[in-house]
């Protein structure tokens, strides 16, 4: 029998996240880890009267990749993922590591070439999402590896996934459209403001977020979900940030991450750990070193950093910052093979919008 929790993460996504509908194409990206999530979502899926093609990756597929592959193949964009990003109608990514550590001894300028190669397909799929052409959403199914990450046993682990996707309430989807409302008030307040002054024991940032649109995170692109997001006018940032949190790229960890900006730029990285790959990653190509989102994060229900974006980015008491692509729905402009959150804890620390009071020790106080 498989994990009920698991079922009602399958309907939530097909029926709730993607909203699927008869006869369009679906592109499923998952790993034999997630057999029992992905089976449940094929199944409701194909009740849904959607056409499903699934992907599964094999295990150490990428290290093998990274390792033994020719310039050639680094630069190669698989016509499967272009047909994909090109023409389906939705996309769902399950992240289910078998070993978060696996890309840990790869060369970063490696994995920089081979995003470099897919970055206009990435743009595109932006793209479509923003004009509403393609849905596209990404959940984790938890494993044991992704457990010890977050030093949880997997019986921890999955009560805290599927907690935080609010699975254990009898109507999920009605609570995220609570959160959705609730988001949606703080971005009525943020709607036609300019300056935007973070000032903290990790911060002391500037940037404008004019004629730029805050976007609520209520379980459609992310599940579990729960920031508001949008992407700073891209050469207004000057000033410093600390990002206390590990930030974790391709299993790789760069720790204490400082990073100064001078007219949106990035002109000064340091990290206690990872420095190599830090630089390597902002010097991705031209727009890796402007920033492409300022998030918010609004879930007060996950309350523990687990070495996963996809949750920590929405730790209520934090913000995070994006160097990289902007999403076009928030107006951002930033075009860019990279897109890297970087975590920064809020605790003791104020959010000035033109002048006025927003945030205070890791909440908002308007809205």
């Amino acid at each position: 029998m498989p994990e009920p929790r698991a079922v009602k993460l399958a309907q939530v996504l097909v029926r709730y996240s993607l909203e699927l509908k008869p006869g369009q194409q679906f592109n499923l990206r998952t790993s034999p880890q997630a057999e029992e999530l992905s089976l449940a979502i094929y199944a409701e899926a194909i009740r849904a009267g959607a056409h499903v093609f699934a992907q599964n990756a094999l295990p150490g597929a990428d290290e093998a990749f990274y390792k033994y592959a020719s310039e050639a193949q680094l630069d190669f964009v698989s016509p499967v993922r272009k047909l994909v990003t090109e023409t389906f109608d939705a996309v769902l990514f399950i992240d289910a590591q078998h070993n978060t550590r696996e890309l840990s001894a790869i060369d970063p300028a490696r994995q920089a070439r081979a995003r470099k190669a897919g970055a206009p397909l990435s743009k595109l799929l932006m793209e479509r999402a923003a004009r509403n052409e393609l849905r596209w959403c990404v959940t984790v199914y938890p494993t044991h590896a992704m457990a010890q990450e977050a030093d949880m046993s997997l019986d921890d682990y999955r009560d805290f996934v599927y907690g935080a996707g609010l699975l254990d309430d009898p109507d999920p989807v009605a609570r995220w459209r609570e959160e959705g409302a609730r988001q949606q008030k703080l971005i009525g307040w943020l709607a036609g403001k300019d300056r935007v002054t973070l000032k903290g024991a990790n911060v002391d940032l500037a940037l404008s977020i004019k004629d730029r649109k805050f976007k609520e995170a209520d379980g459609k692109y992310n599940f579990p979900d729960g920031e508001i997001f949008t992407g700073p006018v891209e050469e207004s940032a000057n000033g410093w940030i600390r990002f206390r949190y590990p930030a974790i790229y391709g299993g790789q960890e760069v720790t204490d991450i400082e990073l100064w900006f001078e007219n949106g730029k990035v002109v000064k990285e340091k990290a206690t750990k990872g420095q190599e790959l830090l630089t390597s990653l902002l010097n991705t190509d031209a727009g890796a070193r402007y920033l492409g989102e300022l998030g918010i994060g609004t879930n007060y229900g996950i309350q523990r950093f687990t070495k996963n974006m996809l949750f920590d980015e929405k730790i209520g008491g934090t913000i995070h910052l994006a160097a990289g692509a902007s999403y076009p729905e928030t107006g951002g402009k930033n075009e860019s093979g990279l897109h890297w959150d970087m975590l920064c804890d809020m605790a003791e620390s104020e959010i000035h919008v033109d002048g006025e009071l927003f945030y205070k020790n890791g909440k908002p106080v308007a809205g």
